[in-house]
């Protein structure tokens, strides 16, 4: 544990080096969820709206247990920083990007150092805090994360009203220097004694080539169907490669994901609360804004400001729940609570309707940000305090991995769900309107779906017709409007069921005491934790 040597202020630069380090990463992707409306705009990319997120989690996911290893190896520092310098880069070649296929390039590129950055700073935590004040400083770190994600939305959507979309990802470069600077000079470079020949590379590039294709198939689910000759063929190589994945790390010295970690009820019971919640939280923060721009017509600054309320939420919780947890001892079941509040908050989402006012979707997105807040100190902090120390790196990592899969497999489903049944519902609206032969022209405009997340080019095309015609304009984006609310209310039911299951799982999760720092736990195997990390039953 490098925090024993560290006075004070060491401790203190080094933590704020790390805030920053998750301020660059989670400030990127809320910053670029509001302008994303706008970029497919400009780019004309609704096709591949969900590509661009989903190219970032591809390469991140599959970039996070392999740093989160080799820094278990090799230390944490060289990663981190590596992470940093090579996100600033990519984040300018995002914002040159020319066309979308540039931009999921680029988005994919920044994913692999993005990877690097999750593994590492949750880690560091573990690594300078004792479990009583890691909790605490997990709470701390969640309402970073929620404050990137408050000012994130609306400096994101001020970024693209007034200076373009590009600049949203250009902000990302001072708070990388900065965080450069502050790491570089305090992280302590702990040496080891790991040489090349430890590095696992033949599991390393063997998940690789199985997890890229599995999510790649899942996400083409949005221009092919489910049981599509290339979305079955990639699936299914892909999971043939998986499962030699896992052949490889049962005979690995030092693998990638030691098998062994699913003995631990506390690994197993964390990891599927995180691939379940993530359809709650990526569901919102990239889907959420077409609620504002889509279906309320809402400018992309006020879309970035009525989510601000989701984040105070999500803040207020994370901060009580790193409080509470090291002053109750059935902490386990918050989790349970937070997620049927976010479940709840999900069904108010799924309600929505162009009738609906801005308050409504506010009020949910609260609830959603408190259930989901409560979530993110709880189960990493519990899981580092039940594995072997040597395992911190592959847990704390292993945590991003599969919230990774998750919000990779949901914004698949959600995507394809955008694409396929979005066209269906804005016919079946504009069906009913009875529309007259000489109202071809206006559907070729107000009747494009993808026209709505620009209401500056909504405005110009209703005040170039002549008066007669703009109420049947109206009629027509109306129409298109709620097609597309009913579109996102079959989406967001989706994301109740799967906050509801990660609500049920979370009730097998066992005790694990955090109110001391464990003694002697060097040598404690995985299999082991798990003998003692049944109900009342603490760890030493």
């Amino acid at each position: 544990m490098i925090g024993v040597g560290l006075d004070r202020r060491t401790k203190v630069l080094v933590t704020i080096g790390v805030m920053l380090t998750l301020l660059l990463a989670s400030l990127d992707q809320t910053i670029v969820g509001t302008a994303m409306p706008r970029i497919i705009s400009e780019l004309n990319g609704l096709d591949r709206y969900a590509w661009v997120t989903t190219a970032y989690l591809v390469t991140s996911t599959v970039m996070t247990p392999i740093a989160g290893k080799l820094g278990d190896l090799f230390g944490r520092k060289p990663f981190i920083l590596t992470g940093v310098i090579g996100f600033m880069a990519m984040s300018w070649l995002c914002g040159a990007s020319q066309d979308m296929n540039e931009l999921v390039l680029f988005r994919g590129a920044q994913g692999l150092f993005g990877g690097m950055l999750f593994a590492s700073v949750f880690t560091v935590l573990a690594d300078i805090f004792p479990p009583d004040q890691r909790a605490r400083m997990q709470g701390l770190f969640g309402a970073v994360f929620g404050i990137s994600s408050i000012f994130g939305p609306t400096l994101g959507g001020w970024i693209t009203d007034h200076l373009g979309w590009r600049w949203v990802f250009y902000v990302n470069i001072p708070v990388g220097v900065l965080a450069v600077a502050l790491i570089a000079a305090t992280l302590p470079f702990v040496r080891s004694q790991a040489r090349l020949r430890d590095i696992d590379f033949l599991g390393a590039l063997t998940m690789a080539a199985g997890l890229t294709p599995i999510l790649i198939g899942l996400t083409i689910t949005n221009t092919h169907s489910w049981t599509s000759p290339e979305v079955i063929g990639l699936i299914a190589s892909g999971l043939v490669l998986m499962a030699l994945f896992l052949l490889i790390e049962g005979r690995a010295r030092e693998p990638i994901v030691p098998l062994s970690l699913w003995r631990n009820r506390v690994y197993t019971v964390a990891t599927m609360v995180g691939v379940l919640s993530s359809f709650g939280m990526f569901g919102t923060i990239i889907f959420v804004p077409l609620i504002f721009q889509g279906v309320l017509g809402q400018s992309a600054t006020n879309s970035g400001t009525l989510i601000t309320p989701m984040m105070f939420g999500l803040i207020g919780a994370s901060m009580v729940t790193g409080q509470l947890m090291v002053r109750i001892k059935q902490y386990r079941y918050l989790g349970t609570f937070g997620l049927l509040i976010a479940a709840f908050g999900f069904y108010l989402l799924s309600a929505v309707t162009v009738h609906s006012s801005q308050l409504d979707v506010t009020e949910a997105l609260v609830l959603v940000g408190i259930g989901l807040g409560v979530t993110f100190p709880l189960y990493i902090t519990t899981l580092q305090s039940a594995v072997d120390p040597r395992f911190l790196g592959v847990v704390s990592s292993n945590t991003q991995f599969w919230r990774n899969v998750g919000g990779t497999i949901a914004t698949a489903i959600f995507g394809s769900i955008l694409a396929s049944r979005l066209p269906v519902n804005i016919r079946d609206q504009l069906s009913g309107l009875s529309l007259p032969p000489q109202a071809s022209g206006l559907l070729q405009t107000g009747g494009s779906a993808q026209q709505l997340f620009n209401q500056a080019a909504i405005a110009a095309q209703r005040g170039a017709l002549p008066p007669a015609a703009r109420p049947l304009f109206d009629q027509v984006l109306l129409a298109v409007r709620t097609g597309l609310a009913q579109t996102l209310h079959e989406l967001f039911l989706i994301g109740i069921v799967a906050v509801l299951l990660a609500a049920v799982v979370t009730l097998f999760m066992p005790y694990v005491e955090l109110r001391r720092q464990r003694q002697g736990a060097a040598s404690e195997a995985p299999a082991e934790a798990e003998a003692r990390t049944e109900p009342h039953t603490a760890i030493p």
